[in-house]
């Protein structure tokens, strides 16, 4: 017998699986809701153009269909391209700021780091579009900081960048050794920066960068001490001034956010200005959620700020501010796992209707359907081995947590018995 099994990088999920995934994204959800986002739902495929967001995604990244009609297709391996290109061509008379949300599966090309091979994900994230300002920075981090807190996660920290900043700081560099530095800076590569041929002050300056990360006081103070242009200090003003706003807010939280030791829950902050997200059209903020390092330091999301790319899909070019994140649904999934607050069994159905002869079977189904008619949410399901014994399908419905049976005769009428 030959096992059939999904294609490389695809993977399927079970019942529970499945009700382990709608815990989280439904604890997502209501957060995204209250905060006044609303739902949006993009072409799982787009145009190639589209996808690339003007350059800003590489095309390797790409899962590319076969061309239709001459138009080079392909599946989006992320969400904010395709809704950048929708606010601009559906949304563009609606009032702003725009609170949107996802909650979609996205794909990417395996790379020879992917986990797995793994091609297809589940995303779940939000895009805050027309809003510029320091304030809609601190909207966005502290919203992200909520979906943690009602997804009950107690090990993380959230790496805080600037992708302008970190360009201005690398700018001493050449072109041809500035993609190098970079990288050192984000593997934290001391080694390597020391082996690069670079002039003793370029030296100096790239091992300062290195240690440009930490605790977002410090960075800020020794950013301060660095011969900043007017743009690049500006940037760091914006830093430090969404650094004390997200400390402000959070100290400001009510009792019910307390950490166990009756301490006010502060988020953990990181400052690291080698921070590198997957896609290019960053222009400012940048962070991502990590693990802590019981758990690997796994990334659970990221996101930023990209005041351009909606001027890649308008005619004149013109920029937009946007800023948002994305929370990876595998990654909660199995940070959330140990904790044991998911889903440990599929929900059981409420009732079992059993046709005690086969001219019941009508009045059965007529019964059930009557118990699923209620207002709230009621599991029936019609029994449908009519010769088994009562004895044994007791005994299923104990096995399956089902608490009543309802026993329907040839006159149609039910004798409705409780499971202990």
């Amino acid at each position: 017998m030959i096992a059939y099994q999904p294609p490389a990088g695809a993977r399927d999920l079970l019942p529970l699986d499945v009700a382990q995934k709608h815990w989280i994204e439904n604890r997502l959800e209501q957060v995204f809701q209250r905060w006044g986002y609303h739902r949006i739902i993009t072409s799982t495929v787009e145009r190639m153009d589209t996808l690339m967001a003007g350059g800003a995604i590489d095309q390797a990244a790409v899962i590319e269909l076969q061309p239709v009609a001459g138009k080079r297709l392909g599946l989006r391996p992320e969400l904010t391209a395709s809704i950048a290109r929708t606010a601009v061509t559906r949304l563009a008379r609606v009032t702003y700021p725009q609170r949107l949300y996802y909650n979609a599966n996205v794909f990417r090309q395996a790379t020879e780091t992917s986990h797995g091979g793994q091609q297809e994900f589940y995303q779940a994230g939000v895009e805050l579009l027309g809003a510029g300002a320091t304030v809609a920075d601190a909207e966005i981090v502290l919203l992200l900081l909520d979906c943690l807190h009602h997804l009950h996660l107690d090990s993380w920290c959230l790496i805080l960048g600037d992708a302008q900043l970190t360009q201005a700081l690398l700018a001493p560099f050449a072109a041809d050794q500035r993609q190098a530095v970079r990288q050192a800076l984000a593997n934290l590569d001391r080694v390597a920066l020391e082996a690069m041929e670079l002039p003793p002050e370029l030296h100096r300056h790239a091992l300062n960068l290195l240690d440009l990360r930490g605790h977002p006081e410090d960075v800020l103070q020794s950013l301060g001490q660095l011969p900043l242009d007017g743009d690049t200090q500006a940037a760091v003003e914006r830093l430090k001034s969404l650094v004390a706003l997200v400390r402000e807010v959070t100290q400001a939280q009510p009792a019910s956010r307390l950490a166990p030791g009756g301490d006010r829950a502060a988020p953990a902050l990181t400052l690291d200005l080698s921070l590198i997200q997957p896609f290019d059209y960053y222009t400012g903020l940048v962070f991502e959620v990590v693990t802590g390092p019981a758990q690997g330091c796994q990334v659970l999301g990221q996101g930023g700020r990209y005041d351009n790319l909606l001027g890649v899909f308008q005619g004149q070019g013109q920029g937009f501010p946007g800023i948002g994140f994305v929370l990876n649904i595998e990654a909660l999934h199995q940070a959330l796992l140990p904790a044991g607050q998911l889903p440990q069994d599929t929900p059981p159905s409420d009732w079992l209707v059993v046709p005690t002869a086969p001219q019941a079977a009508a009045a059965a189904f007529t019964y059930a359907q009557t118990l699923r008619s209620s207002a709230s949410l009621v599991r029936a399901e019609v029994h449908l081995a009519t010769d088994e014994s009562p004895a044994a399908t007791r005994a299923l419905a104990r096995q399956r947590h089902i608490s009543r049976i309802a026993w329907i005769g040839p006159d149609g009428l039910p004798d409705i018995e409780a499971l202990n």
